[in-house]
């Protein structure tokens, strides 16, 4: 699981005016975040947009970002939802060549027991061929998965490899890494304490932020996991602004205005979500100019 240690990056999706998806602003992204020097790339996370994409669209994604990552770099899909039926089959008949691993948040807005919890996983490892990663994000999902459950799944589960964390419970932290398997790899699931976890023992980040600053990101990530926090620091205080700006009207809604200023990709998004308003455009404009 090496090859997941570094900076994931959780690739938007990018869409024509029409609402249609831009696969060549996808194709921009994805070379884009190769010529940053990413370790990993993770195709429709929440950061995707995946809940507005149906399921033709999703396939066609996942094709194409296989095709035009060409084997580069390590693809995880994003897998997940509320029904552990429906998720697990379309874990099990999941085909696409070219990826490595599974991401899968846990149910959202059922708000299920943590005996619940451990059963749709359950019910997702025994439907997959390919390693499970584990994302807890209670802040969009409406319930925390435990520590114990965490830690009780990576021992039961041979395939489940690995849990991108963004409860941003540091006691949570400590506890997994106390008790995880030895090779269960714990993910920052935040950018603003991908440091501070690395510190505890995390193996990096799956990102936001390294949509638009691949370099930067992936820079202080490498020196954080060689032990060079000293270095590491001034790069990661440079990008708390930036940081604070891409989420201060929803994700991906700020790092897509980013992505367009760079001139990656535009910034449409499909409802509910909508663009960033124009006073915090020019912000991002004017930290990203600070930083790039």
């Amino acid at each position: 699981m090496n090859k997941f240690h570094g900076t994931g990056v959780a690739l938007v999706t990018p869409f024509k005016a029409d609402g249609s998806v831009d696969f060549d602003g996808l194709k921009n992204l994805i070379n884009y975040l190769i010529d940053g020097k990413v370790e990993y790339l993770v195709s429709l996370g929440t950061t995707g947009e995946a809940s507005t994409l149906n399921k033709d669209e999703k396939k066609k994604i996942w094709e194409f970002t296989a095709e035009i990552n060409n084997g580069r770099l390590p693809l995880i899909a994003g897998i997940g939802g509320n029904d552990t039926a429906s998720i697990s089959q379309s874990v099990k008949d999941f085909e696409v060549n070219g990826y490595s691993a599974i991401l899968s948040a846990s149910p959202y807005y059922v708000k299920p027991t943590q005996e619940g919890i451990y059963q749709h996983y359950k019910a997702i490892s025994e439907a997959s061929s390919l390693p499970i990663f584990l994302y807890n994000v209670p802040g969009r999902t409406g319930s925390n998965v435990s520590p114990e459950t965490t830690c009780r799944l990576a021992h039961d589960f041979k395939n489940i490899v690995a849990t991108k964390e963004a409860s941003g419970n540091f006691d949570q932290f400590n506890q997994i890494m106390r008790d995880k398997p030895e090779d269960f790899l714990l993910i920052s699931g935040d950018d603003p304490v991908a440091m501070p976890m690395i510190s505890l023992g995390a193996v990096g980040v799956i990102s936001v932020v390294g949509n638009a600053l691949p370099k930067q990101l992936s820079d202080m990530i490498r020196l954080c996991l060689s032990g060079e926090f000293a270095k590491a620091l001034p790069l990661h205080l440079s990008l708390l602004e930036f940081t604070k700006l891409m989420f201060a009207e929803g994700n991906p809604a700020g790092v897509k205005a980013a992505l367009k200023h760079f001139g990656v990709c535009d910034d449409h998004l499909r409802l509910p979500l909508v663009k960033v308003s124009p006073a915090l455009r020019e912000a991002i404009i004017a930290e990203s100019q600070k930083i790039s």
